[in-house]
């Protein structure tokens, strides 16, 4: 089946992980397939390959994309002028949302699928570490600001911090809790637990 729409090499990579992360999100990571995504973006079955050498590849990919979004959310909360804080219970908020929001890419990035069954590429090993620096960066700042605590190293801190936030992230994927208000009330705690003092 022949497509007459164009695109260039830039647009029908953003067209191809658009569309995987659509169907992930429809129909789970099982679902996806090189030749399934060709059809829905209308290209011919080999034109994902120019882009993607395997699935594998496209879904580090979409993970990938995934640190990068979590990143940019921190260095976008961090040009407010809000107190400190206020802008960690902001991010704690805002990393949870995100791993609601787009639970099937969370996945691809914290889960076995890539890290474990499957082979992470170099730039999503990148994309990781980079996304962590930007973490543990801040993390030092919060620990000189006396927010989180200065009892361990940055990295220790900010390790088990991130540890916290992902577990109570997996709870509501995992559909252990569900009910909204309940998780508020356990993330307004989480905070308090983490943080030296809640200001």
């Amino acid at each position: 089946m022949t497509n007459s729409k164009k695109y260039h090499h830039g647009d029908l990579t953003k067209s191809l992980l658009d569309s995987a992360s659509s169907l992930i999100k429809e129909h789970g990571v099982e679902s996806l397939s090189m030749r399934k995504l060709a059809d829905v973006v209308g290209v011919s079955r080999m034109a994902p390959y120019h882009h993607f050498k395997d699935k594998n590849a496209l879904l580090c990919a979409l993970a990938e994309k995934g640190f990068y979004e979590q990143e940019e959310l921190l260095c976008q909360l961090l040009k407010k002028t809000l107190p400190t804080a206020d802008l960690f219970k902001q991010y704690v908020h805002l990393y949870l949302e995100y791993a609601q929001q787009h639970s099937e890419t969370y996945d691809l990035m914290y889960g076995r699928v890539i890290w474990k069954a499957g082979t992470p590429t170099d730039s999503l090993v990148a994309a990781s570490r980079q996304t962590f620096k930007t973490w543990i960066d801040w993390v030092e700042k919060l620990q000189q600001e006396n927010i989180l605590p200065a009892d361990n190293s940055a990295l220790r801190i900010g390790q088990t911090t991130w540890a916290s936030l992902h577990g109570l992230a997996r709870f509501y994927l995992d559909g252990i809790y569900l009910d909204k208000e309940d998780l508020s009330g356990m993330v307004d705690q989480m905070i308090k637990n983490l943080c030296r003092s809640t200001h």
